[in-house]
């Protein structure tokens, strides 16, 4: 088995796997994209596109069961790509990824990370949402997960990035990407402006 840990969501993280029953990491010497691809499409997670070393979603635990791992991004399991089964590292080299489905947040052009133009990461680039379906619910739901508290008013932008994401939700989803998304479908964002968002908490 595999995992991503320590991550905002199932598609980034510190990467784990499972061997004779234990869960273990695997140490960043020599890892690499192509790595980390094989990872990615393990988990049905798109591919990779940030690779980190140093332990930068946190140090794992239980032994460390892979080094310099060499794999050619070809190989449909991590535990299919050549590797040393013997290791000189420790927990602070633990190696993660983040995968293209992974999705995060900002808000940006405001005064604080809590007020601005909402935009999204994901599949390599930043993208704007359209705010053709994008309501008090659909706010709520990213202030709460930026830890910005409850929004205050909306905002229109122009959208200036060349992709655009359309948000539904339904209830209070614990993030944006629990609700029904689009990606760069034109339809739904035929005349849309860019959303924007003030939330009463302030930010970083």
């Amino acid at each position: 088995a595999l995992r991503l840990a320590g991550g905002r969501s199932r598609c980034e993280g510190r990467v784990e796997m499972e061997q004779a029953g234990t869960w273990g990491t695997v140490c960043d010497d020599a890892w690499d994209l192509a790595d980390a691809n094989v990872v990615c499409r393990q988990l049905r997670c798109g591919w990779a596109v940030r690779v980190y070393g140093d332990a930068a979603f946190g140090r794992g635990r239980g032994p460390i069961l892979r080094d310099d791992v060499g794999c050619e991004g070809h190989e449909e399991h991590l535990w299919d790509c050549p590797a040393a089964l013997e290791h000189d590292c420790s927990h602070k080299e633990d190696a993660g990824v983040v995968c293209s489905e992974h999705q995060e947040w900002r808000l940006s052009g405001g005064r604080d990370g809590c007020a601005g133009r909402v935009e999204v990461f994901f599949r390599g680039t930043w993208s704007t949402v359209c705010d053709s379906s994008w309501y008090e619910l659909e706010a709520r739901v990213l202030c709460r997960t930026l830890g910005c508290r409850e929004p205050l008013r909306q905002l229109s932008f122009g959208h200036t990035l060349p992709s655009r994401m359309v948000y539904q939700c339904n209830n209070e989803e614990p993030s944006l990407a629990h609700c029904r998304w689009t990606y760069n479908k034109s339809a739904p964002c035929h005349q849309s402006q860019a959303a924007g968002v003030v939330c009463n908490g302030t930010g970083p």
